[in-house]
């Protein structure tokens, strides 16, 4: 967790320890830090504070997002990339669906989601950035597409709405997360992948969307997310999205610098190794290889042994024996799904770290 952050929760774990439902003074106070975070994040995303819906992560955000419209909308149909997080496709698959392919590099084929859309389809959910190969998708293209969608459903007379989600937890680091200048109608952010608390996250929700509640019970957050508001919470997840989105530009730079230096560094050194994912299109941060031939879990004890950490899929999945459907998405065989690693930077990485990296994987490679 970024110092500043930390700095800005802590009176709301003591002092201001009060439910901001209450009508005393000490809980509008408490109140009046949570609508303060709010405005914050509404003023980051160039968005409403009543489009801002503060939720316990990403997961709990794309479960609201997923099942808010398609419980909202009868005969409703859904788009979902087929390298979605988990926390998309599992909700995805309780509704009628159909997932959208993807090339070799990770990103999705316009056409094949063009070719998909049917006059029930009511959302399109589409990541931002990959968390396990770090593509960039080319999310504006999927906006302006379901513009003249609906422009094409006006002009027959249909009333089908026709959403576009993404679940931007890997970008906000290092992308722009302006709405209007992305044109999404919902967007899923995530605390703890910005030096923020865990358990912190956000649902944008634009005025135009109506969303049927998930958690009710208490009336909160608009009805949508019923239960005692995390103040802390809110506070430092407005504070760490402040700094990754004024820092985010240095953060860009700093990243791929190390990133080109691992990619050469490893070229140089196993020059067998596949980097999977778009080399253009990709978060600074994200190299991911496949290192033929290997047994990704004994390498990643072996890393780990020696201080390093690293992994083979998503975090959230790691006890998941069965290959990455990632990876299997973009053709990528069983046998290289299971050779494959995940190493990502922040801002504790340094030169130093991606040397010894490295070469503490070539030592590993080297007694096989």
């Amino acid at each position: 967790m970024h110092a500043d952050v930390k700095a800005a929760m802590e009176p709301y774990f003591s002092e201001v320890f009060y439910n901001p439902s209450a009508t005393y003074n000490a809980g509008r106070q408490a109140k009046q830090a949570l609508e303060a975070a709010r405005a914050e994040v509404a003023g980051v995303l160039g968005a409403k504070p009543s489009e801002i819906i503060f939720t316990a992560g990403g997961t709990e955000a794309n479960n609201l997002a997923i099942h808010g419209i398609l419980h909202k909308h009868e005969d409703a149909e859904l788009l979902v990339s087929a390298v979605e997080h988990e926390s998309v496709l599992q909700p995805a698959r309780e509704h009628v669906h159909q997932e959208i392919v993807v090339d070799a590099k990770g990103q999705i084929n316009l056409q094949d989601l063009q070719s998909k859309i049917n006059e029930h389809t009511v959302l399109i959910s589409v990541m931002y950035a990959n968390n396990e190969v770090g593509t960039i998708q080319p999310l504006r293209k999927v906006v302006q597409l379901a513009e003249e969608t609906r422009k094409q459903r006006r002009k027959r007379g249909v009333v089908t709405p026709l959403y576009v989600h993404t679940d931007a937890c890997q970008a906000s680091n290092y992308l722009d997360l302006h709405v209007s200048r992305l044109g999404v109608d919902l967007m899923t952010l995530n605390g703890g992948k910005i030096y923020g608390p865990k358990q912190s996250g956000v649902l944008f929700v634009a005025s135009h969307v109506v969303l049927k509640p998930q958690i009710t019970g208490g009336g909160q957050e608009r009805g949508l997310r019923s239960g005692t508001e995390n103040v802390a919470g809110a506070v430092g997840f407005a504070r760490a999205l402040e700094l990754a989105q004024v820092n985010r530009h240095d953060n860009l730079r700093s990243m791929y610098q190390l990133q080109q230096q691992f990619i050469q560094a490893i070229e140089q050194v196993l020059p067998n190794t596949v980097l999977n994912g778009s080399t253009k299109h990709r978060l600074p941060n994200n190299i991911h290889l496949t290192l033929p031939g290997q047994d990704n879990e004994r390498l990643l004890f072996a890393l780990d042994e020696r201080g390093i950490m690293a992994a083979a899929g998503s975090a959230c999945s790691a006890s998941d024996d069965e290959p990455s459907h990632v990876l299997r998405a973009m053709g990528i065989s069983e046998a290289d799904a299971q050779a494959s690693l995940r190493f990502t930077m922040g801002s504790g990485t340094t030169e130093q770290a991606i040397d010894q990296t490295v070469k503490t994987l070539a030592d590993i490679l080297s007694t096989t």
